[in-house]
């Protein structure tokens, strides 16, 4: 565990000076204050700005609430709270009530607050089964990250750990045993014991560790329900399957020959993953079934990453992008048929959840 500077003071909605707007409030016009929020809405990290936005699947946005610079990833606790990994620190939004709860600083020094691919602060984000711990990934640019140890009821950063570089996505086990940071420019995910902390390094490079320019380094991971690995796909060609207790690495074929970013697990445990190509006319969705047969859904543009409703029907994928290319929208996929459609949604929407 690697200390920092003291714990600063948690922010109220309305008290920030970053912020053109009050904190934790909606933005003019996109909703009112308090207003309840249906079930199966999505809930949006506006990467491009300063919000997190709520679609309504059917007609798109319904209302937003200022949450810090550039968000990046959400957890959704079984409370309705929304936690979000923010430039500036983790927001935790009210879903039901679309309101801001206020916002608690990272403890770890990132630089100043930037946007942008390479920007410093939070990126992967989860919870604990039991909902008492929070883990966000956070990135220090220049450095390796840090997992950040957030209490959430007394809304607190109680640890920081040392994990790899710009840690994209973060992902806890079943039985909340072990959180697993997936370091994109160090080729790696870290598995760290909730318990005690301890930190031990796992390399995922399936076409070897080419540096950190090279694009074939892993983005985000899912953990397999069946057997507690983690998948992490690679350009549609080289799924990772992660065996966590020895840090042995199967590579298993793939069709899709694209670059690939976000992954998600359906409830029966289909793996979607999205081809995040810059190229608007190769762009997909991989729908991989637990016995590995495959189909590509195709996609109108670059996107990041997924989410997929609790029957397995309908998959939402975000047009925001880490790169060049992003676009305001989400493409919703209906997965029996392979027919999409485009919603627009906030503002370059990278994270996503179904409420």
């Amino acid at each position: 565990m690697r200390g920092g500077r003291g714990r600063r003071r948690e922010y109220p909605y309305g008290c920030h000076w970053r912020h053109r707007q009050p904190y934790g409030h909606p933005r003019r016009g996109d909703g009112r204050r308090g207003r309840a929020t249906a079930h199966g809405t999505l809930l949006v990290a506006d990467f491009g700005g300063s919000t997190v936005t709520f679609v309504d699947p059917a007609r798109g946005p319904v209302g937003s609430v200022e949450v810090g610079t550039a968000p990046y990833g959400l957890a959704l606790g079984a409370d309705g709270r929304a936690w979000v990994a923010t430039a500036e620190g983790v927001a935790v939004v009210d879903t039901a009530t679309r309101t801001g709860l206020g916002r608690i600083p990272y403890r770890t020094r990132t630089g100043p607050v930037t946007t942008g691919e390479y920007r410093g602060g939070g990126m992967g984000i989860a919870l604990a089964p039991d909902g008492r711990r929070l883990y966000v990934g956070v990135n220090v640019p220049g450095g390796p990250g840090v997992v950040e140890v957030v209490d959430t009821a007394t809304r607190e950063v109680t640890a920081t750990v040392p994990v790899g570089r710009r840690p994209f996505d973060v992902d806890v086990a079943a039985d909340g045993g072990e959180v697993y940071a997936t370091g994109h420019d160090s080729y790696d995910v870290t598995a760290v014991r909730a318990d005690t902390l301890a930190a031990r390094r796992m390399v995922v490079a399936p076409y070897g560790e080419r540096g950190p320019g090279s694009w074939l380094k892993p983005h985000y991971a899912v953990v397999r329900p069946s057997d507690g690995r983690l998948l992490l796909p690679f350009e549609g060609e080289k799924p990772a399957v992660l065996d966590p207790g020895t840090g042995r690495v199967a590579v298993e074929p793939m069709t899709a020959d694209i670059h690939q970013h976000g992954a998600a697990l359906a409830p029966d445990g289909t793996l979607l993953v999205v081809g995040a190509a810059e190229d608007r006319d190769t762009a997909s969705l991989t729908v991989r079934s637990p016995g590995g047969a495959e189909r590509t859904v195709p996609l109108d543009g670059p996107h990041e990453d997924v989410a997929v409703t609790a029957d397995g029907r309908t998959a939402y994928v975000t047009g925001g992008f880490t790169r060049d290319g992003h676009w305001d929208g989400i493409t919703v996929v209906d997965l029996p048929s392979g027919t999409t459609r485009r919603l627009p949604a906030g503002d370059r929407p990278l994270g996503i959840v179904v409420l």
